[in-house]
């Protein structure tokens, strides 16, 4: 794609949808939010099960709307769930969709390329913003940090972003508004290397007595605010993020973008960086919570979760609202710095019930807390129906009225009766993704089937193609009973081989 090309796109974006949009169907909400943490399990929250974390707004959600005990991401690390969330595509369908570097090439198509969810919602006449964490990559390949970065969030389908170009522990660590570095000073200019660093610039691992917060792995490149980061950077001083304020600073964005947009149906996707690493929470929340700093960050979350409500209140959407509350994938305690999450859990267990957690094929790793909320839309309750980030879209497409083209959201289908708690039912089928082997594996019903091929041999079955659990019974993946139910794990098998011969690689 040329360069001229794609400075047009987000003008020709806003050709394409205004050539079809229209307001939202009658009885549809004015405002509809994406609550995204990061890393938060199963087992974090207090409506979950948690009884060391307060978590008072997240339980509020959970009595006052649906919450979900049998919902997922695709993929049990943050890249390609987000991937999967944006298009309704099956990340494990398109090469290049795993953890991305901070100065990787954007992998989310363009909106003149494919229908995204933040497309579709400015196509059912919402006003959209994409506020927080981002990393679906940025541009096509050796960014310009200090000029307009493009392709971005706007090119997808979002009319505002404030954003994070990947995750707090890699470089750039700096807030991109609308392709533009926030705050960004011409005469010190913005490098960034992910191969080799930059003369005199001190790093994690040459210069540990300068790291606040040491590390157990990785995270020994560049430092800013006193930690390592995985990426080299120099320059950007005046556009550096400051940690401890990065939840106030992207939670402001929100609030200010509803206070805008409060005439005007909007749709507002808020991706947190809490509770992933580096978890430096600011010194209101430090020691509040009763496991560490990662209770404490997950405290910061919830706090967010609190603003942005009270700004829905104010604004007088509180009963004009669909939030839907989720995380991008399962939990995980040391993930490269040396915080005390491991031994402060006193007890408390991320992932509640389940086996595994993030970048696993066990349910930990992605099966989520989510909860619909729409007061006086959706009835509050208990639902145990299977779905999906996939469905997100189709569902809010009905929701909204929109007409979607052939090939949207190939993956997704449309769970609104279960989102809005008018059916039990969900998905009959899904296949869950571990990134690190590409491991996939078949939920149908409730059982579950994970191939030999991708299980350590220890915990391989020793009599058929591959474990199969019945999570009705055994929601721990404590037993495997393929040797009971041979025909079950057959089928599962080959269903599960056909699914793996329609990735894309």
């Amino acid at each position: 794609m040329s360069w001229p090309f794609r400075l047009l796109l987000p003008a020709l974006c806003a050709v394409l949808v205004n050539a079809v949009s229209a307001a939202p169907r009658a009885g549809a909400p004015k405002a509809v939010i994406l609550f995204l943490a990061d890393d938060l399990g199963y087992g974090d929250t207090g409506c979950y099960g948690a009884e060391l974390i307060p978590t008072p707004n997240v339980d509020r959600l959970a009595r006052e709307g649906l919450r979900f005990t049998d919902a997922h991401s695709s993929s049990s690390v943050c890249t390609p769930s987000r991937y999967a969330l944006l298009t309704g595509k099956y990340p494990w369908r398109k090469h290049g969709t795993g953890i991305l570097p901070g100065d990787a090439a954007m992998i989310v198509p363009t909106c003149d390329k494919v229908m995204t969810l933040p497309l579709m919602m400015k196509k059912a006449g919402y006003k959209t913003a994409a506020i927080g964490k981002w990393h679906l990559g940025l541009g096509t390949g050796n960014v310009n940090w200090n000029k307009l970065v493009t392709p971005g969030a706007n090119e997808v389908g979002f009319d505002e972003s404030f954003i994070m170009a990947a995750t707090a522990d890699r470089v750039p660590c700096v807030y991109i508004r609308d392709g533009r570095v926030e705050n960004l000073d011409p005469k010190d200019p913005i490098e960034v290397n992910y191969k080799r660093n930059y003369p005199g610039q001190p790093t994690g691992r040459d210069n540990p007595e300068l790291l606040r917060v040491k590390t157990t792995h990785g995270h020994d490149n560049t430092i800013v605010n006193g930690i390592g980061r995985i990426g080299f950077m120099k320059g950007g001083k005046s556009a550096l993020w400051v940690d401890q304020d990065l939840a106030d600073t992207i939670t402001k964005e929100a609030v200010q973008f509803i206070e805008r947009n409060k005439n005007t149906p909007f749709f507002l996707y808020f991706a947190t960086n809490d509770i992933h690493v580096p978890r430096d929470p600011h010194q209101r929340f430090v020691g509040r919570s009763g496991c560490g700093l990662r209770g404490d960050v997950t405290m910061q979350m919830d706090d967010s979760l609190r603003q942005i409500m009270q700004a829905l209140k104010k604004a007088g959407l509180e009963n004009d609202t669909l939030l839907i509350f989720t995380s991008d994938n399962g939990p995980v305690v040391d993930d490269g710095y040396a915080d005390g999450a491991v031994r402060d859990l006193n007890g408390h267990k991320p992932a509640g019930p389940l086996r595994g957690g993030k970048y696993k094929i066990f349910e930990g790793g992605t099966r989520l807390p989510c909860i619909a909320w729409w007061p006086g839309k959706i009835k509050p309750g208990i639902s145990d129906a299977l779905v999906n980030h996939l469905d997100i879209a189709p569902s809010l497409a009905e929701l909204a009225g929109c007409k979607l083209p052939g090939g949207a959201f190939p993956d997704g289908t449309d769970q609104l009766a279960a989102l809005l708690g008018r059916s039990p039912h969900g998905r009959d089928v899904l296949v869950e993704h571990q990134m690190r082997n590409d491991a996939l594996a078949l939920r149908q019903g409730s059982y579950k089937f994970i191939l030999n091929e991708n299980l350590p041999p220890k915990e391989r079955s020793q009599s058929g193609p591959g474990v199969l659990f019945d999570l009705k019974s055994d929601l721990g993946e404590t037993k495997d009973i393929s040797s009971q139910k041979p025909q079950i794990a057959e089928k599962m098998a080959e269903r599960l081989r056909a699914y793996k011969k329609e990735a894309v690689l």
